[in-house]
């Protein structure tokens, strides 16, 4: 069977999931038309990191389509914050690795993500500057492809020892930050290669089975919840560095799942 048609049977073209699609597609046209552009405006916020004009566009541009098709739903944005209140929240990043964006650098993404009852059940990741897209529903699996009809399901690697094991990272400066730079140099020498691949792409990496383990020290929400319902639902497993699977813990380990343990050990080890 393959595997566009077996998304289909086994989604049932999740409602959801169609309209975190449509969502994205808007926001890949904006983000692409602004990217690079010269009069980008870009500015600096209280915590120092930039956010151009296109970050606040597209969060609006997505709060207005919930507005309307959503009405209920609660959002929860980095630009904007929340809104509304209730069962079902939309978190949404509208461009993860701003950093990236502003300077021209490709890896860049929006995050669109939907929790339930306190769970992620929804998970979108658009990154139209490398062509890529990956998406996850609860007990639908985890896909890449251009759209819902054409894609291929996602599976973790098997790789058992972390001496054969790949490991993404983004930024060595917030390890440091964090107190637990010689631990990630630990865990970094210990495997067979590491790479600074960056923000959502390593955890995407991870659920591609491309890299095996990935790992962020500082994160938000809105960082995090698209991420790991894609994970979980190519057979990986997610926690924050206190193993604890919570978006609230400010930190994101990503693995196989063979190697989590080993992961949490080395990065934990004092």
């Amino acid at each position: 069977m393959p595997d566009a048609v077996a998304w289909l049977l086994v989604t049932g073209y999740n409602d959801d999931l169609r309209l975190a699609h449509v969502m994205a597609d808007a926001a890949d046209d904006l983000t692409m038309r602004r990217f690079k552009a010269v009069d980008l405006k870009v500015e600096t916020k209280p915590d120092l990191t930039p956010v151009s004009d296109a970050d606040r566009a597209v969060e609006e541009a997505i709060r207005g389509t919930l507005r309307r098709a959503r009405p209920r739903d609660a959002v929860v944005g980095e630009e904007f914050g929340r809104t509304g209140w209730g069962a079902r929240s939309w978190i949404i990043d509208p461009i993860d690795g701003t950093k990236n964006y502003v300077r021209g650098v490709p890896v860049w993404a929006t995050l669109i993500a939907l929790m339930e009852y306190g769970k992620v059940v929804v998970g979108l990741v658009s990154a139209p500057a490398i062509g890529r897209r990956w998406w996850a529903v609860t007990e639908g699996g985890a896909w890449t492809g251009r759209s819902l009809t054409k894609a291929t399901r996602m599976q973790v690697s098997q790789v058992s020892t972390l001496s054969d094991a790949s490991f993404s990272f983004s930024d060595i400066e917030e390890w440091e930050k964090a107190g637990r730079l010689s631990n990630f140099l630990d865990l970094s020498r210990n495997c067979w290669r590491s790479r600074g691949y960056g923000d959502f792409w390593s955890h995407m990496m991870v659920a591609e089975g491309a890299v095996d383990l990935s790992a962020e020290p500082e994160l938000s929400p809105w960082d995090m919840a698209a991420l790991t319902v894609i994970v979980e639902e190519a057979g990986g497993v997610w926690t924050d560095l206190a193993s604890v699977p919570s978006l609230e813990g400010g930190s994101l380990v990503c693995s196989n799942g063979v190697l989590h343990d080993e992961v949490l050990k080395r990065l934990n080890n004092s």
